[in-house]
Formats: structure tokens, sequence, C-alpha cells
């Protein structure tokens, strides 16, 4: 073969029998080719093949001499048999000379390989018969589901991300190498076959077998290929943009489909605004798939789900299953684009797929669905990864993975969560606009292709030094590099900072020292328990620093500061305020600790009014605080009590008290939690400690003492405690320690007439019953009290209230 590029064809006839046949296969041809003889080179030097010969390849990796250029694939699923056939043809471009072609395979019966140039397909001639070699083994997996009557259904369905693709049919089976697919699907006439392209016509064969043709794909990797044979129905709509969308779930669960579809239109046409490019395939298939083992899959054009990712049901599905259904639908949807238009590389950046997947879960449910609050959620999803990135045991966003393994291995909260939430830090940090521009331009460089860690960057950078000359960001400047921005009077290197947030481990703490009218700054690698005076400290501290777009807030004005920390110590701020906050928003990845006085200023503002500090920095202090673990004791319910003003605050600090194994703190937070102005948070806390698991029921007393120390709590608990009498006393005996404090704790607040009145006819009520305790006329009395003494100061208090105001 000459040394200049020639297109080659050749055919893979295969059956798959369940054979253990292994993941890698060289098809050699028998005729000459102008190449080094590796083999005869070093034969020592490569593996060896299941027949016994030399395996001419030795590297995890495919060479890349040869790259697809096309799959024409037809398979018949045996849904019977639970096996398939299939043969496929692959159009090849050869880039250099070679003997051999390498590409995967995993558990294919391959039965004959027929390799032909554009000279043999010219003249019609048959082409040459190759020789087969196998060398060793990986994944696979077969699905049922039973209808709503008990009835056991078979459906095929693939699912082949990250290696999967290779158990189906012989392929280039890594990313990189991309390629355009033509699918057809051999079906009987009870099923439907779907693909990634639509169908174009249906052909029928002997014995009343169905042949679905598809469109020809546009350029995808291996593990974006999909297809499904089931018996499911959809319902369907359409974009703004003519884009065909349809949702596929059991005829069962069909009423359960409509959510979906709303919520897949509205996702779809909101990102082809966003990113500026539309969608790029006339159609897109969601289809809800029983048992499946993944959340979701986002096959380009037909996406898989787990069918509680996908369905909703308006009877029995709560706000929280909305929230989910929606979150995964806009996830899986931006991977049209992240990941599917534009591919990581290799897998060690999967990051770039799913980090910005989940990233963009945030940006579409807060355009889409902002009555859904996900704002709040992120902020959990970043203090979630926190917690793992702090173990010495995480490992970098961008990892290196080779075997199918370490691959999968990738698939984790570190590349999902503390990507997106990096990748939101930056967005803060150039501001949404400008951080929008450079994904826009992302994209549209790298549509159909790969691309780098260090492709983003280098667009992010480019994307603002294209427009900007206000210097309030940034501006153009011809001796600047591609990756420098001129950043409020410093030059930030997007590629050097990002790259200390993508290639090493774990996450910063932030300490603040103020030192007069300045505050001193410096870093250290954040470790959860792991501490100064622990001999391992100092070794684990070693190598690591990080370049961190600080932002914080004082006292003095609403305006938010920005610099970028880029040495362990000595950068100093001025800042002659009475407070400053740092990590404005909790946008910021890093834990931030205030050394000296730094604390209680804050605790003192908060304390005096709490709204001068944004919602979300609220909750940082709460989350920072218990990290740390610096802060006393006798501070830290007010912490709580802050925090737990927000929705996600509240759920951060119930989530803790689950975790604390500390009697003292547990009484702190719920004291916290039960300081929220939303009954319908208070309600929930009763009903835990009703349930007994996440609030003990021993506790249930001193929830309710908590609670009605508002007015609001006081009705609330009053109408439980009538309501559910009868549970009660199921709990606890009537004489106990805990019904009397619930008793005398529910009532006791009251002040009124009404509220008297009401408590005196429950508990005659329940002398009627034979139930009595002495308690009910302390209570009386106490209610009594409280009457005369507001009638008595009521009208001085006011006049008191009027002239301090």
């Amino acid at each position: 073969m000459a040394n200049s590029c020639r297109k080659l064809i050749f055919n893979i006839y295969m059956g798959f029998y369940c054979s253990a046949i292994l993941p890698k296969i060289c098809i050699c041809s028998q005729f000459s080719m102008s190449s080094i003889d590796l083999l005869n080179t070093d034969p020592g030097a490569f593996p060896v093949a299941t027949s016994g010969e030399p395996f001419p390849w030795n590297k995890l990796r495919l060479p890349s001499m040869v790259v697809p250029l096309h799959y024409d694939l037809l398979v018949h699923p045996n849904l019977t048999s639970l096996d398939f056939v299939a043969s496929e043809k692959i159009e090849v471009l050869v880039r250099d000379a070679t003997q051999f072609i390498i590409l995967h395979s995993k558990d294919l019966e391959i039965m004959n390989v027929i390799l032909q140039s554009e000279e043999d397909l010219r003249y019609r001639k048959p082409g040459k018969r190759l020789n087969i070699l196998h060398y060793p083994a990986h994944e696979q997996i077969a699905l049922t589901y039973r209808t709503h009557g008990g009835k056991t259904r078979i459906i095929a369905v693939t699912d082949f991300e990250p290696t999967g693709a290779r158990m189906a049919f012989p392929c280039f089976d890594e990313p990189l190498f991309k390629a355009k697919f033509s699918i057809k699907i051999r079906r009987e006439s009870g099923h439907v076959a779907l693909s990634n392209m639509p169908k174009v016509k249906t052909i029928e064969l002997e014995g009343g077998i169905l042949e679905d043709h598809f469109e020809t794909s546009v350029k995808m990797s291996t593990y974006l290929v999909a297809y499904v044979v089931c018996d499911f129905i959809s319902v369907s709509g359409t974009t703004s943009s003519g884009v065909k969308v349809s949702i596929y779930a059991s005829p069962d669960k069909w009423s359960q489909t409509h959510y979906a579809l709303e919520a897949s239109l509205k996702l779809l046409n909101f990102y082809e605004n966003y990113f500026d490019i539309n969608y790029p395939l006339p159609k897109l298939d969601l289809i809800a798939i029983p048992d499946f083992e993944s959340g979701a899959m986002e096959n380009w054009g037909l996406i898989t789900y787990k069918e509680t990712s996908l369905l909703f049901d308006t009877k029995t599905s709560s706000a929280s299953d909305k929230l989910w259904v929606t979150k995964v639908i806009a996830h899986e949807l931006a991977h049209q684009w992240f990941g599917n238009l534009v591919t990581m590389e290799w897998w060690n950046d999967i990051w770039l797929n799913e980090g910005f997947a989940t990233y963009m879960e945030l940006i579409s449910l807060n355009a889409t669905y902002p009555e859904l609050q996900f704002d709040d959620g992120f902020c959990h999803t970043c203090f979630a990864v926190i917690k793992k990135d702090s173990l010495n045991s995480s490992h970098p966003i961008s990892n290196q993975a080779e075997t199918p393994t370490q691959i999968q291995e990738m698939f984790d909260a570190v590349s999902y969560n503390k990507g997106a939430c990096i990748l939101n830090m930056l967005k803060d940090f150039l501001n949404e606009e400008k951080f929008r521009k450079g994904v826009i331009y992302y994209l549209k460089k790298f549509s159909y292709g790969n691309a780098k860690n260090d492709d983003l960057w280098r667009s992010l950078s480019n994307s603002c030094l294209d427009d900007f000359t206000s210097g309030e960001f940034c501006y153009s400047n011809s001796k600047m590099t591609s990756n420098i921005l001129a950043f409020l009077g410093e030059h930030v290197d997007v590629k050097e900072m990002m790259r200390t947030w993508t290639l090493q481990k774990g996450l910063p703490l932030l300490v603040i020292e103020r030192e007069g009218h300045s505050l001193k700054l410096r870093q250290e690698r954040f470790l959860s328990g792991v501490f100064k005076e622990d001999p391992e400290w100092t070794a684990l501290q070693e190598g690591f620093l990080w370049h961190i777009p600080l932002t914080y807030s004082t006292s003095s004005s609403n305006v938010v500061h920005r610099h970028v920390l880029k040495s362990r110590t000595g950068n100093k701020l001025m800042s002659q305020t009475d407070w400053v906050k740092f990590n404005v928003d909790s946008n910021g990845y890093y834990i931030v600790h205030y050394e000296g006085h730094g604390w209680d200023q804050l605790i003192t503002q908060l304390s005096q009014n709490h709204t001068l500090l944004r919602p979300k920095d609220r909750v940082g202090l709460i989350h920072d605080a218990f990290q740390l673990v610096s802060i006393p004791s006798d501070v830290l319910e007010i912490v709580y009590s802050i925090g737990a003003q927000t929705t996600v605050g509240w759920n951060y600090l119930l989530e803790q008290y689950g975790l604390s194994v500390s009697g003292a703190e547990k009484n702190k937070i719920l004291y916290a939690l039960s300081t929220s102005k939303h009954q319908e948070k208070l309600i929930k806390l009763i009903e835990l400690g009703m349930e007994g698991e996440v609030i003990k029921t021993q506790e249930l007393g001193l929830l309710f003492h908590a609670i009605t120390r508002s007015p609001q709590g006081q009705q609330l608990a009053w109408n439980f405690l009538r309501e559910n009498w009868t549970h009660l006393l199921k709990k606890f005996d009537l004489g106990s320690h805990a019904m009397r404090i619930i008793i005398s704790g529910t009532t006791s607040h009251f002040s009124s007439k009404d509220e008297l009145q009401e408590v005196k006819l429950f508990f005659e009520s329940l002398e009627a019953q034979g139930l009595h305790l002495d308690i009910f006329q302390i209570i009386l009395e106490t209610i009594s009290k409280n009457i005369k003494w507001l009638e008595k100061n009521l009208p001085t208090l006011k006049t008191w209230l009027l002239v301090s105001s």
C-alpha cells in the first residue's frame, strides 16, 4: 500500500453466540503492504492472541493510522433466544501504511471479514478475506420488564457508555474515532424499533420479519450509538425550530409521559437559544426503560432513562419527584451539545461532558422552571462533593484512566459535581455573559470533533479578548497570550488558574487574619479530620497550591470585590470595615476560616440584622462552620438559626442533624430547625419525630417546646396535639415526662381568653374519658396569668415601642 492516504472498505459479518471472545481484534491482511514488519522486528514485545500467534499491538489505546469514516450496521435482536445476529460495513481512512487494523470487539463470534479497496469496489472485485486475531475480555447487559398484569415482556436496549459498543459490533470504540452510522434493525411486527436517527422506510422480509432503515447519522463517537426494540407507545410534540420530540414508555405507563414532553420541549428550546446552535438532528426520543441500571444515558437522538427519572404521575409523584425528573431531563439534553456535539478526546476528561451537563442543570432550570428553586439545591451539590473531595483518597477532576474499569470509575461525584462547581465558580468570576460567550465559542469551534481541558480555557479566554474594551472585566491586549485576561488590574491566566482546579485533587482552605485595616490571606489544603497537630498534616500539604478566584463583600457596601490569590501567604487587602465575608453567594469552591475576631464580627452582624448578608452567604457560613468544627459551641446555635431561615440552609441542617453523633449538637440544630417561619417545615419536623427514625421519638417533648416559641409554631403544635392525641398516647404514657412536656410546651404560651377556653374544653374532654393530670390545672392558671399580664402591661409596652422606634 502506498504511503499516501487511501480509503478502504471492509465488511464484517458476525453472529452472537455468548462466546468469550475478547475486547480487541486485529484484522490482518494476507497481501503485501509497504510498512515495517513490527512482528519480525521484536515479536517478544507483543502479547499473544487466543490463537497463539503474536498480537500486533501492545497498548490499551487504539493506533491512529486507521480511522473510521462510516459504519453501515444491520442488527437483528432475537427477543426469544436473547441473542442477535448482525453484519456491518466500515469505511475507513488509512493514514499510514500498515499491515493490520486494530479495533474493539467483546463477546462476539465473528464469522468472516472481507477487505475491499476503492479499486475492488470500482471493478466489483470480491476483495480479500482477512485473518482475525483475538485478545482479552470485558462487559455485557440484558434487560426484561413485566407488564402491569404481571406478564413478562422482553425488550432490546443498548447502553454503550463508556466501552460497551464493542459488545454489539466490532468498532473503533474510543471517543476520538468519530464516524457516521447507517443503521438497519430487523424486528417482528408487534414491536417498534428506534435508533439515533428517524426511520426512513420499512421493508418486509420472508417470514414476516420487518427491516427498518434509519437515516445516516451525523459524526459521533461509538458510545452514543443506540437502538431499542420494544412494544412501547409514545406522546410527541415539536420545538419552535421544528424538532420532533417523543416520550416513549410501556403502554401501562403512557399517562405518565406528558410532563416529560412539556419539560423536554421547553428545555430544548432554551438550549438552542443559550448555545446559539440548533439541535442538529431532526428528532429526539426519550424512552423510559424498566430496570435500567443508569439514571439516564444521552445517546444522540435516543436518550434512555430509568423510569423514575422520566415518568411523572400527577396522582402519586411529589414535588421532589418533579424536580428530579426535570433535572435529569435537563442534564441529558445538555449532553446533546456537551458530549455529543463536542466530545472529550479521552475519558480522563469526562468531566467536560458530565461537569458541564450538571452545571447546565442549574442554568437551564433557573431560566425555565424558577419555581422549582433549584438554585438552592445546587449549593447542596457543591457542599456534598466537598465532603468527598476533602479526603486524601479523592482524585483530580482530570485523572489518568486507561482500562475499562478505570474509565468507569471516572463517572463519580468529582467528575459530575466538582466539575459543575468549578465551572460555576469561573462563571461567577468572569460574569455570566462572558462565560456564555466562551462556551458558545468552544462549542462552535469543536463541533462534531473532540476537545480537552486546555481547549475550553482558551475558548473562555478568547471570547473575552474578542470584544472587551472597558477594562471592567477583561480587555484585548496584543501583548497577552490567548489564555490571559486583564481583570480589574490583575492579569489572570485562565488556563493556569483552572489547571490548579482540574489537575490536582482536593480544595483549599482560605484563612483570613485582620491586621489593623488590612486583611492577611493565606491558603492551605483543606483536609477533613486532619489537623495541624497531626503528624501527617505537613506531608499532606506539600505540593498543593490553587489560584483562587476570591470574591468578598464588606459592611461598607453591597459591591462584590474580586481578587485572585496565587500564593500560599503574604497577600494583603485593605478593609476599613466592621466585617468582611468571603465567597459571596457560596459560588467559590473553597472553605473560609476567619481568625481572631472575624467570626465574632460576622455573628454580631447576624444577630443585629441578618438580612445584610445574602441568604446563600448565611448558608455558606453554616457549611464552613460544620467543616471547620474553630467555632465556639455557644456561637453555633445562633449561626445555625440564621442559616435555617433559607430552604437550602434548613435542608442542610436537617441532614447534619441525622449525621451528628453529639447529643448537644443535635439539640442546637433541632432548636435552629424549629425557628423556621415556614409551617410546612415545622410540620415535617413533627412528622419526623412521630416516625422516630431521623428525630427520635423521645425528642418530641423538646421539639414541641422549641416549636411553640413562635406564634405560628404555637398554633401549629396545638392543632397537632388535639388531632393526634390518640397516636401520642400510644407512644407515651399519659403521666410520662415526655407527655407532660408536650402538653405544657404546646399550651403554656397562650395569652388570650379564646385560647384559654379552647384549652379548658380540651382538658375537660380528656377528664370525661378518665384522663387527668395535675398539670392541667397548672397550665390553665399559667394562661390566666398571661392574660392578666397583657391586659395590664400591653398599653404601656405599645407606647414604649412607638417612642423607641
